[in-house]
């Protein structure tokens, strides 16, 4: 069996293109240690730095049969960890200004105008979508919720059972929800666009 301990580095390289595991644990192995301090020593943080490392050699691993390394491969995986740190970095100071942003608001915006209009959005597109349930489903839906009927009711006044009402509305709600996904997503994209003004 092949040593792979005292293979050159474009003779691993060459086995980690052939999709040798034993390879990228050997390359694991020789580079893990090296790379983590040399996170560890920019970012002062054990988990990030792991996070870091573990990035690039899963990219590493997923770009073995592409991979072109025109320098060592010790020189490829500390630049990869470089830009590691240097995007972990980057985020951060992200994430701390929108911190000290959010701290520095006041507690209370008024933004009674903006929820309002959100909120007659939502009942426009959800009365929009009650009219795209089927007949009979969107009767149950209304006598439910628009009047405020018990199943049992329903049941009566539809002259159906009371275990067809609950499939009606389970039904009507599943529809329903399903139709307001997208506008959910853009309420929250609009609310969140609201907290960085």
């Amino acid at each position: 069996m092949l040593n792979l301990k005292n293979l050159s580095e474009p003779a691993l390289l060459a086995s980690l293109k052939e999709d040798r595991a034993d390879a990228f644990e050997e390359i694991f192995n020789r580079y893990w240690l090296k790379l983590y301090c040399s996170s560890y020593k920019r970012i002062k943080n054990k988990e990030n730095s792991e996070e870091i490392v573990q990035d690039v050699f899963t990219s590493l691993w997923l770009k073995r049969n592409t991979l072109e390394i025109r320098e060592s491969l010790g020189a490829y995986l500390y630049s990869a960890t470089r830009y590691g740190v240097i995007n972990h970095i980057k985020k951060e100071i992200v994430r701390n200004a929108y911190r000290e942003k959010m701290l520095t608001c006041p507690n209370e915006i008024d933004t009674s105008l903006e929820e309002n209009i959100l909120a007659n959005d939502l009942g426009r597109n959800l009365e929009r979508e009650i009219t795209y349930l089927p007949e009979k489903c969107r009767s149950v839906f209304e006598l439910s919720r628009k009047q405020h009927k018990s199943n049992r009711e329903i049941a009566d006044f539809l002259h159906i059972s009371e275990k067809t009402v609950e499939n009606h509305l389970t039904k009507a709600i599943r529809k329903l929800r399903v139709g307001l996904v997208e506008l959910s997503r853009i309420t929250i994209w609009l609310l969140l666009s609201l907290l960085e003004v």
